[in-house]
């Protein structure tokens, strides 16, 4: 079987993303591989899908003990043998694991970087054929990364432990000087080496001023309720009160942090995983366990530690690749808070680099030209549009206008003051305030004192990044500002300056009265990122009861809602409403497993849905190896009716035929209703639940006016099953 034929069989896709299939081909001649690759970009797949076609075992080193669990269900949901050991096991089902492992019964097995350091462990790996090791969120073994984990350290004493054995390396946020520091401590040799793009078109980013702040934040929660969303802080505090404030103004909302017991951190995870909460307001404790898909925006309340943070913690936002959000709030307070930390640090080397990563989250901060095109030079990645259609300064509406003369006086008051200060400053000293420090410093006797008056803060501080994207001043350490060449020429010939700015406000732009001219933005206006989802023409009430069913085939599994089926599967089914099995297995993301699976359950609801609105199913878009790929299982289908038609005239009940046949129950009601559609005289009755719960159910099938199932279950109640209720409606148009 091909590696596509292995795609298409246990993950439901018919092509790789971009890398995805160079990556593989290297992993599959055991090289060292080496990968940069952005959250949500298939990192995982990867390692997952060689791991397919070794002999052996592949051990994936991983830090997030959370994640290891919802990538073990979704491997096992794909219809591939995996485990994981780590701390959250108990005795016995360590034991069942490493019985499992030793009988070649698992083909990926998750561990934690501690479980390498425990002699115990690595003899039960000394005992192992090792195919490939999976090295995750690799640039915890640099120093120089963000989140430097020591125990990363013990993975150079596996790679002696197993010579020979390949060792992919992936992170999703690497600087140049942390690659080379993750391929030397890892030992790799001669490895391949692997860039994405660390773009993420999906994603649209802004910088809002932090002003109001909670009812800023409020009333961009609001736009995204009943949505995912996960809010950072600073501090424990902090999100706590936060939390408190979001409930107050009727948002649902958790606060996660390290300080809280072990079971209320377990639980609000589980929770928001489970959809049953959709706001976290956390500090960055929260988040590295999570591969939920479906989060459409990210807040950082508070500035983030650095940018490699930053692009880490957004890249939790539309990992499915649906349009998301992300919005920092921004005020220079916030950065003394950050100095404040920083000024603690003890190792000098350690405290410029804290320093200097601060510096460069608040420049970013500042810009008045792309932010998406800075983001990805910071990684070494040349954006060549100016305008990415997918931030605030590009989508904001912008205006020429001549500023020559503010310019003169913005670059004349640096000079006056020496190049010693910040913008905030300057711009008191220009408008004049009558503060204790310019008194101090005797300000307000220069020249350029309170000259002025047309110009409000925020506006100084616009025209100020502008004339720093064209060179004419630079921002040094402690973000003092001084004079370039190319100024100091401009001021002297007094040149004319016509600048581009955002354009003053408009009725149509979402304003309050406290907005910044240059921050304001309106994201449902904003033109839409290129997305093929975009295009989908998705039936809304379809979808939500597509979503209902994967909630509560999940409850049934215990297992995040994502781990049936993703919001962009759900989405194609809902726009292109298949009919069969073959036309579903052409969707994104239905593997051969979750076809056999909860292939039945989806196209029932699909083809209640469609009969109801009158409407027919839509070509989908597909590849013939898709075709041929599912080709042998669709031609089994009427096979598959019969074989539960046979069981049930021998008087098996529904509940024996799914375990006969290692199907759901709601699978078999399925082949149930088929066989009633195809065959009118075909006898319900031993099926049909007693008397009174009969009649109770064809009521409500009667009051529902319609012949959906999710009015009649609410009617009904949670002591009903829509199993019963599915027996009963066809019962019911049998007669």
């Amino acid at each position: 079987m091909t590696v596509l034929d292995l795609l298409k069989k246990h993950f439901g896709y018919d092509q790789f993303r971009p890398l995805q299939a160079e990556i593989i081909a290297s992993v599959l001649e055991r090289r060292d591989t080496l990968v940069l690759m952005p959250t949500g970009g298939g990192k995982s797949l990867c390692y997952q899908l060689p791991a397919l076609r070794f002999d052996g075992l592949t051990l994936v080193v991983s830090p997030l003990i959370a994640l290891m669990k919802d990538q073990v269900d979704t491997l096992k949901a794909n219809g591939i043998a995996a485990e994981f050991i780590n701390s959250s096991l108990t005795y016995p089902e360590l034991n069942r694991v490493r019985t499992r492992v030793r009988r070649n019964a698992v083909k990926i097995l998750y561990v934690a970087p501690e479980r390498l350091v425990l002699s115990g462990f690595r003899d039960f790996l000394a005992g192992l054929k090792v195919s490939l090791v999976a090295v995750d969120e690799a640039h915890c073994i640099s120093m120089w990364g963000h989140e430097f984990r020591p125990d990363y350290r013990n993975l150079v004493d596996l790679r002696r432990l197993l010579p020979g054995v390949p060792f992919i390396a992936l992170t999703a946020t690497a600087t140049e000087q942390v690659r080379r520091d993750v391929a030397e401590q890892l030992e790799l040799t001669q490895p391949q080496e692997f860039a994405a793009s660390f773009n993420r078109a999906n994603l649209t980013y802004s910088v809002r001023p932090k002003r109001n702040s909670v009812d800023a934040l409020a009333a961009l929660l609001d736009e995204y309720r009943g949505e995912s969303c996960i809010v950072y802080c600073f501090s424990r505090k902090s999100t706590e009160d936060l939390a408190t404030a979001l409930c107050e103004r009727g948002l649902s909302a958790l606060p996660y942090h390290a300080g809280l017991d072990t079971p209320v951190r377990s639980q609000t995870q589980e929770k928001f995983i489970r959809d049953e909460v959709p706001i976290i307001v956390a500090t960055i404790a929260f988040g590295m366990g999570i591969d939920k898909p479906d989060v459409r925006l990210v807040v950082h309340y508070d500035l983030p530690k650095s940018l490699e943070g930053y692009y880490q913690e957004t890249g939790r936002a539309g990992r499915d690749g649906l349009p998301s959000e992300c919005a920092l709030f921004y005020s220079y307070g916030d950065k003394v808070k950050q100095d404040f930390f920083i000024d603690q640090i003890e190792n000098a080397a350690e405290q410029r680099n804290a320093q200097d990563k601060l510096a460069q989250v608040i420049e970013f901060c500042d810009l008045q030209t792309c932010r998406r095109k800075y983001l990805l030079a910071y990684f070494g990645e040349d954006w060549p549009q100016d305008n990415c259609g997918g931030c605030d300064v590009c989508l904001t509406p912008r205006e020429e206008f001549d500023a020559t003369v503010i310019a003169q006086k913005i670059l004349s008051a640096i000079v006056r003051t020496g190049e010693r200060f910040g913008i905030a400053h300057l711009s008191q000293v220009l408008r004049g305030a009558n503060t204790k420090r310019i008194r101090e410093l005797r300000h307000d006797r220069l020249s350029v004192y309170g000259i002025v008056g047309d110009f409000s803060d925020g506006e100084i501080k616009e025209v100020a990044g502008l004339l720093q994207a064209k060179s004419l001043l630079r921002k040094n350490s402690y973000a003092s500002l001084s004079l370039t060449p190319t100024g100091r020429t401009f001021l002297k010939n007094r040149e004319k300056l016509i600048l581009t700015r955002a354009k003053r406000v408009e009725p149509a732009l979402r304003v309050t009265p406290d907005s910044d001219p240059a921050q304001v933005w309106r994201r449902r206006d904003a033109p839409p990122l290129a997305d093929e989802q975009a295009d989908l023409a998705v039936d809304a009430a379809l979808f939500e009861q597509l979503r209902t069913l994967r909630r509560e085939l999940a409850e049934e599994r215990n297992v995040p809602p994502y781990v049936i089926f993703g919001d962009v599967t759900l989405r194609q089914m809902a726009a292109y409403l298949p009919q069969s099995r073959e036309s579903l297995s052409r969707i994104s993301g239905v593997g051969a497993a979750k076809l056999e699976q909860w292939g039945e359950a989806f196209l029932e609801v699909i083809r209640s849905h469609a009969d109801e609105q009158g409407l027919a199913e839509r070509p989908v878009p597909g590849t013939r190896r898709s075709r041929e790929s599912q080709g042998s299982k669709v031609s089994r289908q009427g096979s598959t009716h019969i074989a539960t038609k046979q069981l049930l005239e021998q008087g098996r009940s529904l509940a024996e035929v799914a375990t006969e046949r290692g199907l759901s129950v709601r699978t078999v009601v399925g082949h149930v209703e088929k066989l009633v559609a195809d065959d009118e005289d075909f006898d319900l009755g031993p099926l049909l639940p007693v008397s009174d719960r009969l009649e109770a159910i064809q009521n409500a099938i009667d009051r529902s006016g319609a012949t959906a199932l999710a009015p009649v279950k609410a009617m009904l109640g949670k002591d009903y099953t829509y199993e019963e209720i599915r027996l009963v409606r066809a019962f019911m148009r049998q007669t």
